[in-house]
C-alpha cells in the first residue's frame, strides 16, 4: 500500500463489433465474445504471456455455468495463466464499475495493472423450467430405486415442460426498462421528435467516426464481423417518425425501437495501470481515471428507474470540486434517447436538484455539441455489461487526441447510476498543480 494515491492510467481498450441479438453472433456465448475481446486487447498491447494483476467484469444475462466467466475468459487468452479473473455484475454499469474498483486498487498500490471487461448476449439466454419440474428433477437424484424415481413423477402434467423465458423486467415493479423510461419521458415532457432527433444524431456521429477511421483501433474483428450491424448511415427523421411506439401503444407513447437501444450481443475491455507499469512496458497513457461514483434512488416510489446517474454525477462533482460545465466531452449512455434528455432536464431543474441532489441551485445545462461526439449506444448497440468499457476506451482516446476532461454517466437497472471522470495528461497535470 502506498502512503499517497497514485494516478490511474487508462492505456486503452478494444471491443468486438456489436451485433443485434439473434443475428451474426447467434451461435456465440458470452465467454466466446469476452475471450475474443480480451485476445484483441492482448494483441493490441503486446500482452502475450504477461501477468495482469486482475481481470474484472462479467455479464448480465448469464447461464449458471458462467459463474467464473472472467477467469475462464482469461484462460482462453494468451495472458499469463497467473492472471486472476474476478466475476462481478452491476447491470449496465458492470464494466465501468469493474474499472472503478480496479482503479482504486491501482491508486492505493495494491495492484499495478488491471483489465475491466463485460460481455452480454440475449441470443443465448438461459432457459429454465418451472419450479415444479425443477423440484421433481432434483428429487429424482435423491432416490435410490427405479420405482421411487418413478413415484416422483406422480401427477406429472405436460404443462410443466413449458420453459420459462428469461425476463429483464424489474422484479420490484414488473415493468420493463422501456416502460419505466416511457414514464420518465412523460413526466419530463420529452417529446417523440426530440428523441428521434437525438437517435438520428447518434447514428450520424457513429457513421462519421467509422468513415474517418477513428474506430479502426477500437474494434477487433470477431466471427468474421468487422463493424457494428445496428449502425444506420442512411437514418432519416422522416423515416423515424413513421415507426410505431414500442412500450406505450396509446396516444401518449413516445419511445420506439429506433430511439431506444436494441437487444445486442458483444463484448469490450479496457486496460488500466499505474504510470510505472505503463512506462516499463513502453505503453503511452491515453488518459487518467480521476474520480468515480455510483448511486441509487427509490425508483419503486416513482423517482425514475434511470435517473440515479443524476445523483451519482452530482456527488462526484462535489468531491472533484468541479461544475457540470467544466468538461470538454460528455459521454451519457444512450439506453434510450429519453433517458439522456430527462437527465439533462433534471440537471437544469431547480426543484429536482433541490429535492434529490440537495442543491440550492441547479447543476445547469451542458454544451450539447460536446455530447456523445462519436455516437453512442443507440447507434452502436448496448450489450449490457460491455457498454461501460466501450465508453471508457472511447473517451480515453478522445482525450488523448484533443486534451481536456470528460464525464461519463451510465444508468442501470435497479435504479442505479455509475459515473466517472477522465482527464488527459495535460488536464491532470494542471489539476495536480492547482
Amino acid at each position: 500500500m502506498t502512503q499517497s494515491l497514485r494516478r490511474v492510467a487508462v492505456i486503452g481498450g478494444v471491443r468486438i463489433p456489436f451485433c443485434r441479438s439473434n443475428t451474426l453472433y447467434a451461435d456465440l456465448s458470452n465467454q466466446d465474445m469476452m475471450t475474443a475481446a480480451l485476445n484483441g486487447l492482448v494483441s493490441r498491447y503486446n500482452l502475450k504471456g504477461v501477468h495482469i494483476d486482475e481481470v474484472v467484469g462479467g455479464a448480465v444475462v448469464t447461464h449458471s455455468k458462467d459463474f467464473n466467466i472472467a477467469r475462464e475468459a482469461v484462460l482462453g487468452t494468451k495472458l499469463a495463466t497467473s492472471t486472476p479473473g474476478i466475476t462481478m455484475m452491476q447491470a449496465c454499469g458492470t464494466s465501468l464499475q469493474a474499472a472503478m474498483g480496479s482503479a482504486a486498487k491501482i491508486a492505493t498500490g495494491q495492484i499495478e495493472s488491471a483489465i475491466a471487461l463485460g460481455s452480454d448476449t440475449t441470443s443465448d439466454p438461459p432457459i429454465v423450467f418451472t419450479k415444479k419440474l425443477a423440484t421433481r428433477l432434483r428429487d429424482v437424484g435423491l432416490q435410490k430405486s427405479t420405482l421411487d424415481k418413478l413415484k416422483v413423477f406422480k401427477d406429472f402434467s405436460p404443462r410443466e415442460l413449458a420453459p420459462l423465458p428469461p425476463s429483464v423486467n424489474e422484479p420490484r415493479t414488473g415493468l420493463s426498462m422501456g416502460q419505466h423510461c416511457e414514464l420518465m419521458a412523460q413526466e419530463w415532457g420529452i417529446t417523440r421528435e426530440d428523441q428521434d432527433k437525438l437517435a438520428a444524431e447518434s447514428h450520424k456521429k457513429a457513421a462519421d467516426a467509422y468513415r474517418s477511421g477513428y474506430m479502426d483501433d477500437l474494434i477487433v474483428p470477431c466471427a468474421g464481423v468487422y463493424r457494428d450491424n445496428n449502425l444506420r448511415e442512411d437514418v432519416s427523421l422522416d423515416k423515424l417518425a413513421t415507426l410505431k411506439t414500442a412500450f406505450d401503444k396509446g396516444p401518449n407513447g413516445t419511445l420506439t425501437a429506433a430511439n431506444s437501444t436494441p437487444l445486442t450481443d458483444g463484448a469490450s475491455c479496457v486496460l488500466l495501470a499505474s504510470e510505472e507499469w505503463a512506462a516499463q512496458r513502453g505503453l503511452p497513457v491515453l488518459a487518467y481515471l480521476t474520480y468515480s461514483q455510483h448511486a441509487a434512488n427509490d425508483f419503486v416510489a416513482g423517482e425514475g428507474l434511470l435517473m440515479a446517474p443524476t445523483i451519482a454525477v452530482s456527488k462526484m462533482l462535489d468531491r472533484a470540486g468541479l461544475t457540470l460545465q467544466d468538461f470538454d466531452f460528455y459521454e451519457i449512455h444512450e439506453a434510450f434517447a429519453a433517458q439522456v434528455l430527462a437527465t439533462l432536464k433534471a440537471w437544469e431543474d431547480p426543484a429536482y436538484c433541490k429535492k434529490y441532489l440537495g442543491k440550492d441551485q441547479p447543476l445547469g445545462s451542458i454544451d450539447r455539441t460536446k455530447l456523445n461526439v462519436k455516437g453512442s449506444s443507440i447507434a452502436f448497440g448496448h450489450p449490457f455489461a460491455a457498454t461501460g468499457a466501450r465508453i471508457v476506451a472511447n473517451l480515453a482516446k478522445l482525450l488523448s487526441i484533443h486534451g481536456g476532461r470528460g464525464l461519463i454517466s451510465v444508468c442501470t437497472a435497479g435504479g442505479m447510476g455509475v459515473a466517472a471522470i477522465l482527464e488527459s495528461a495535460k488536464a491532470a497535470e494542471m489539476r495536480k498543480a492547482a
